[in-house]
């Protein structure tokens, strides 16, 4: 096992917050993406 595997078998609820970070990054992308394409230019 790696490092990273054992520690997060070490600390399960990590898991939990890395996922819901993953969770709000791509919905943030998300939403960068879509105002960023509906800016109309000059």
């Amino acid at each position: 096992m790696t490092d990273v595997t054992q520690y997060l078998k070490n600390h399960p609820r990590l898991i939990g917050a890395l996922f819901t970070i993953l969770l709000l990054l791509g919905q943030t992308g998300n939403v960068a993406a879509t105002n960023a394409s509906t800016f109309v230019g000059p």
